[in-house]
Parts: structure tokens; C-alpha cells; sequence
């Protein structure tokens, strides 16, 4: 195997590989790989959204942040049918993502919570057909994160104008990637297939519907940081076809590593200098480049995400909103799934959910 090969594999993957191999030269790539890959996404990263910041208005980064996770992502997964149909619901995603998160903003909370669940419903019954590809997870991040940046006037001027940039970049890596895939299948043959008693339609709805309702009572409620609590509601809705049981586990590891990275953020804040405090962040993304456990990544995303509002609730106020938030997004998910659930069996008749492993947010 290629090093080159190597770099493009999940570290899920490399670590498998690496417990396999008996091959201590084998093993020493494979574990440079882990290191030089989780490197290479931070440095790509800063290189992305450090200079769009600069461009178009540190306001806009977030649009940044979500361009850099499509990013990342499209190169490996399509959308499930033809390139031509595809690009098309690209643009139409990128302008959801633009629009609907700000619109929602100014909004009475019943608007909000229909636009924010109809928008979202589209962008993931648009990409997300294909629930095991766990790109739904990106495209869940990419709305919470925006619908808790939202900008207007001028700003909002400017982050169009990123948002074509970004869908540029990202449709010209989809043709190049996946123009010979699924030349046969078209966007119209995905439609024929809706149905509310289809498990992949019920999971967009539990989880357009839960996120988009939370986010807009966040809003009324003027609860600071309401996207952590959205971002830990949709990895308990983002399950696919998850059960109560198996939705309570999630619940046990988000808040275990919500928790641990809050601490660990305490403990680094008590014990560093000043001086290295901004670069908690980088190094929870540079471990995160390790993770293959949900927990170890809920823990460090802590980091970057609590150091970011540090300076806006202090260290320590930051971060036990962190752990605060976590839990009222986990206990909403959770309270959600079990009656959605519970009205869609009633309502459509669908079978109750047994799942497939899901596309963390």
C-alpha cells in the first residue's frame, strides 16, 4: 500500500490495519499515516478558513467552517444519483445553507421551527439517501453551525458571495470524483421513492424536525450557545433508525465526552501560560485526527469549540455551558426520538427502528 493510499483512509480504518499487520514496518507507516493525515486536515484547514475570514469578514467564517467539511467530504461520497442531477441540488443545498439559517433568525418561533426543519429536511433528503454513507453528519453540522452565525445586511452581501465560491470548489471536486458514477439513476427516481412509511424519510423527518424545533426554541428562549444543544440533539436523531435503548447509550457517551473535554479545557486553562491557551484548539483538532471512539471525539471537539467562546463567557463560564448545553440538547433528542417515534409507528405504520450505525455530528 501507497503511503499516498494510506492517508486517504479513515482511522478507523488504519488502526484495523495496524492491529492486523505483523509487519513492524508496515505497522510504523500505518501509524505515520494516523499522524500525518490528522496534521495535513488542520493545516488545510487553517489555510481554508483563516484567509475567507480575512476576505469576507471573521462573521463569515462559519460559512467557512461548513465549505471546509463539505469539502472534506464530497471527494469520497456522492449523492447516490447522476452527476448532472447532482450539481444542481448542490447549488440548491448552498443556497439553503445561505438563506435559511439567517431568515430563520428574524423570525416568530413557529416560522423559525418550519423553516429550519423544511430547509433542513431538503438539503438531507437531497444528499443523505444513503444513510450508512454517514454524510448526513456534515450537512447536520453545516446547518446548526450557520443557524447559530446567522448574519444579514452587508454580511449576509458577503457570505453570498463565499457561498459561491464554496460551491464551485466542492461541485468541481463532485464532477471530477463522481461523474462516472450512477449515470443511470436520476434525482426524479429518488423522488418516486418517497414515502412517509419509508424508515430513511421517517429518519430525515426525526431529524429536520427535532433540530429544527430546538433551534427555534433556543432562539425564543435567547438560551446562550443553543448550537451546542442543537449539535448534541442531532447526534442522538442522527442515529439511523436508532431505538430508545440504543438512543440512550448515545446519550451516556455524548455527555461522558462533553464532560471530559470541558474538564480537560478547565485543567489546560488552570496549568498553561497564556500564551499557548489559542492553540487548545488546533491541538483538539490534531487529536481528533486519532479518534475512532465517539467519545474521544466529543471530548475533543470541546476544545476548539470552548475556546472560541471563551472569550465571549470567559474559561470557566464557557465551559460549563458546554456540559449544560450537551444536556439539554441530549435530553430533548432523546424525549423527541421516543415520542416521534412512538407518533410514526401510529401515524405511517412504519416498523419499529432497528439501527445501522450513524453519521456522527
Amino acid at each position: 500500500m501507497r503511503f499516498y493510499d494510506a492517508l486517504q483512509m479513515d482511522p478507523s480504518v488504519l488502526k484495523q490495519k495496524i492491529r492486523a499487520s505483523e509487519d513492524t514496518g508496515e505497522r510504523r507507516k500505518l501509524m505515520a499515516a494516523i499522524a500525518v493525515r490528522s496534521a495535513l486536515i488542520v493545516l488545510f484547514a487553517i489555510m481554508v478558513i483563516s484567509p475567507a475570514g480575512k476576505v469576507f469578514g471573521q462573521e463569515n467564517s462559519p460559512m467557512a467552517v461548513a465549505m471546509f467539511c463539505i469539502l472534506l467530504g464530497i471527494r469520497f461520497v456522492d449523492f447516490g444519483y447522476c452527476v448532472r442531477d447532482s450539481l444542481i441540488n448542490f447549488a440548491i443545498v448552498f443556497v439553503l445553507l445561505l438563506v435559511a439559517p439567517s431568515a430563520a433568525a428574524h423570525m416568530n418561533p413557529f416560522l423559525a421551527a418550519l423553516v429550519h426543519s423544511a430547509a433542513f429536511f431538503v438539503i438531507l433528503f437531497m444528499t443523505s439517501d444513503r444513510p450508512e454513507m454517514g454524510n448526513a453528519g456534515l450537512y447536520t453540522f453545516a446547518y446548526i453551525y450557520l443557524s447559530g452565525n446567522p448574519v444579514s445586511g452587508v454580511l449576509l452581501g458577503k457570505r453570498a458571495l463565499l457561498t459561491l465560491v464554496g460551491y464551485v470548489l466542492c461541485a468541481a471536486i463532485l464532477f471530477v470524483k463522481h461523474r462516472k458514477k450512477n449515470q443511470d439513476v436520476r434525482f426524479r427516481d429518488v423522488v418516486a421513492r418517497f414515502s412517509f412509511s419509508n424508515k430513511v424519510t421517517q429518519w430525515h423527518l426525526q431529524l429536520a424536525l427535532g433540530v429544527g424545533i430546538l433551534l427555534a426554541l433556543g432562539s425564543y428562549f435567547n438560551l446562550p450557545r443553543m448550537m451546542w444543544a442543537a449539535f448534541a440533539c442531532g447526534s442522538i436523531l442522527g442515529c439511523y433508525s436508532a431505538t430508545p435503548v440504543e438512543a440512550k447509550e448515545r446519550v451516556g457517551q455524548r455527555m461522558i465526552g462533553a464532560c471530559a473535554g470541558s474538564l480537560i479545557f478547565f485543567l489546560g486553562v488552570q496549568i498553561l501560560p497564556e500564551s499557548l491557551l489559542p492553540f487548545l484548539g488546533p491541538f483538539g483538532g490534531l487529536c481528533m485526527g486519532f479518534c475512532t471512539d465517539y467519545r474521544y471525539k466529543t471530548a475533543c471537539n470541546c476544545l476548539g469549540a470552548i475556546m472560541m467562546a471563551a472569550s465571549v463567557y470567559g474559561a470557566h463560564g464557557a465551559a460549563a455551558l458546554r456540559v449544560v448545553d450537551n444536556l439539554l440538547g441530549v435530553a430533548f433528542g432523546f424525549v423527541f426520538l421516543v415520542a416521534y417515534q412512538k407518533v410514526a409507528s401510529l401515524c405511517c405504520g412504519s416498523e419499529e427502528l432497528d439501527g445501522i450505525e450513524d453519521p456522527s455530528v
